[in-house]
């Protein structure tokens, strides 16, 4: 792929993600009363003002210039590595921009991000699209970090 193409592609997954995110979680909280009770987990509502696990609650300011900083990182690091970064990492950076986008989005637009997975199997904080998102590319991308510098090392012990 051409560094353009790659850019395209980081940008059309990233609007991808945004849409579908933004899209069901309107659904689930439109729908919250209608869906029925899954042994698994609970549909509930629950407005989170902070980050992870409602720490940094009531710190708007903070977390948004954290998620603008955050964007722009992997933006700008992206388009600067673009030649040599991989469609696959660049799908998962996609979908990191993406959760942390539409938490964002949420806590500027509603004041607090809209939580409502509940898991009914473990004691665990409510949960939204986003951080799912953001957790499933958060472990794919270390992964990648992990199997490219093993693979690294690897190489340049059999070179020697």
């Amino acid at each position: 792929m051409t560094r353009t193409s790659k850019i395209a592609y980081f940008f059309i997954s990233a609007a991808f993600f945004i849409l579908f995110d933004i899209y069901f979680s309107n659904l689930v909280i439109d729908s919250l009363e209608e869906l029925p009770v899954n042994p698994v987990f609970d549909l509930v509502f629950v407005q989170n003002t902070g980050a992870a696990f409602s720490i940094l609650s009531n710190s708007k300011v903070f977390l948004t210039a954290f998620a603008l900083i955050a964007i722009l990182g992997i933006a700008v690091y992206l388009i600067k590595h673009i030649k040599r970064i991989s469609v696959f990492t660049i799908f998962w950076s996609a979908m990191l921009v993406a959760g942390i986008f539409c938490n964002m989005y949420e806590r500027l637009h509603y004041g607090y991000v809209r939580d409502f997975f509940k898991l009914n199997f473990i004691s665990f904080p409510v949960f939204n699209i986003s951080d799912i998102f953001i957790n499933i590319s958060v472990f794919a991308i270390v992964v990648i970090i992990i199997k490219n510098n093993y693979f690294k090392k690897n190489n340049e012990t059999n070179s020697r």
